[in-house]
């Protein structure tokens, strides 16, 4: 790198024998190269050191997550049916095969009843119905005594009770957005297993207090296939074992209770059976039926009385409103029964429909009465006009002559002659002439004239039947109430 033959001189100078330095013989462009050259080394220089210190502050974290959970359950990288060993058993019999009963404790959380059906005699219920038993076969080992929980993909590898709803229609358990079912298992090997399920289920009804009634239902549990000697089924917390919403209501009913029980059923070819009951009391509401059948009802017995205050003679307006009112309690009474369950005994409201079916028909049958009573009558007085018909030279139209009796009917249908229309004086002695004239000369006749004319024609034209049946109908219809109510209130 130095001239050969230079020399140096002092002062710092140099001369043909002194070495020159590289960089001042360098290019320009080679400077720069060493430069960004240098950059880089310490620019990578800083990321190595800035990688360790990230690298160990992971391992400081990943240490303090390990110590936390330090549960080797929660942290197993295997399938869960290695941890469970579901492949080592067979699940395809109950837990403690060929030994004492396994106890299967139950309990139920109502949802909410949805519906009942008093035509198809059914109830529709969404539950909770949780089960609870140990396999031992299940167990596995955990520091701290914590569960694990699983949805029903891992139901379909293990065994489950086969429990059943008794006279269920239809019931299904809810899908969305996944199946509705939970299995957790505890180390020690028991189980919980959870599912929401909506069921319909056969009531029987009694429809003799309809609707003054209460109804009492129940929905019954029980193993398929295992009997009592292999499948203990009980009420895990007694009466407790059972909880409902309280914001539960129907339209139609007021629930009054909830409760449990249990008993042994029977069957004749394959044994013995722990059956478990959710019974529950409904008690009907009435006032809908006082509105929409009692109180028309009702009125219709009331309307059939207005009858009795109308003339008798007025036959078109009695007709037409008695035909009215019956063909009226018909579609009431068609209309109820469309509703309700064709029973073969007598509900509570069919006995109010058809009383008071017959007190509108009676009504009818009373007018038909009067009228013909009023014919007969009218016949009747005809042919005694006839046979005392007039020869003495009074019109017949005008006056009647008797022998010195007259009823008073036929002293009525002589009224308002005048004077003049008389027979002579001279003939008074041989026979009576009734004359009805509203004269001062009669006494009888000027007390009737002091009420009026217009209630003179109304006593006049009512006839007796009406005036007894003005009385006789209320009050047989109210003595009915009194009894109805009180027998089935």
């Amino acid at each position: 790198m130095f001239k050969p033959g230079g020399t140096c001189t002092t002062g710092g100078h140099w001369s043909a024998e002194c070495p020159a330095p590289i960089s001042s013989k360098m290019p320009y462009f080679a400077k720069l190269l060493l430069l960004i050259f240098c950059l880089v080394l310490l620019v990578e220089s800083r990321k190595h050191r800035r990688r360790r210190w990230t690298s160990q502050l992971d391992v400081q974290r990943a240490s303090h997550i390990f110590k936390k959970n330090h549960d080797l359950t929660k942290a197993w990288k295997g399938k869960t049916e290695q941890l469970l060993r579901v492949d080592e058993h067979d699940f395809t019999m109950r837990p403690a095969f060929g030994g004492p009963a396994i106890p299967v404790g139950v309990d139920v959380q109502v949802e909410s009843l949805d519906s009942i059906s008093e035509v198809d005699m059914d109830f529709t219920m969404t539950l909770y119905l949780r089960h609870y038993w140990k396999d031992e076969r299940l167990s596995f080992p955990s520091t701290n005594n914590k569960s694990m929980t699983f949805d029903g993909r891992l139901v379909k590898k293990i065994w489950v009770p086969d429990v059943f709803f008794v006279h269920s229609k239809r019931s299904f358990i809810h899908d969305t957005t996944t199946d509705n079912i939970m299995l957790r298992v505890f180390p020690d090997g028991h189980v919980l297993y959870s599912m929401r399920v909506t069921v319909t289920a056969m009531c029987n009804m009694d429809f003799s207090c309809f609707p003054l009634d209460s109804q009492t239902c129940s929905l019954e549990l029980e193993s398929y296939a295992y009997t009592d000697e292999d499948l203990m089924l009980y009420w895990k917390n007694g009466n407790e074992s059972l909880k409902t919403d309280e914001k539960i209501s129907l339209s139609q009913f007021l629930i009054q209770k909830f409760h449990t029980t249990s008993r042994l059923a029977f069957y004749s070819s394959t044994g013995w059976y722990n059956r478990l009951y959710i019974n529950f009391t409904l008690r009907r509401h009435i006032f809908f039926f006082l509105l929409q059948t009692y109180f028309p009802a009702t009125l219709m017995v009331m309307l059939s009385w207005v009858s009795f205050w109308i003339d008798h003679r007025a036959v078109p307006a009695r007709v037409s409103l008695g035909i009215t009112t019956v063909l009226t309690m018909s579609t009431i009474i068609t209309g109820v029964n469309a509703s309700m369950p064709r029973v073969s005994y007598i509900k509570a409201v069919d006995i109010y429909l058809w009383v008071s079916f017959v007190f509108v028909f009676l009504s009818v049958l009373e007018y038909a009465a009067v009228n013909y009573l009023t014919t007969v009558q009218e016949r009747k007085e005809r042919k005694l006009q006839k046979r005392f018909s007039c020869s003495c030279g009074i019109p017949h139209s005008k006056t009647m002559m008797l022998d010195g009796n007259c009823s008073e009917s036929d002293a009525n249908s002589l009224a308002g002659y005048t004077r003049n229309q008389m027979v002579p004086e001279e003939e008074k002695q041989e026979k009576i002439v009734v004359h009805l004239a509203m004269s001062n000369e009669s006494n009888s006749s000027r007390k009737r004239g002091l009420k009026g004319h217009v209630g003179l024609r109304i006593i006049q034209n009512t006839h007796a039947i009406d005036k007894y049946s003005r009385l006789i109908f209320p009050g047989t219809y109210i003595f009915f109430n009194l009894i109805y109510w009180s027998v089935f209130s």
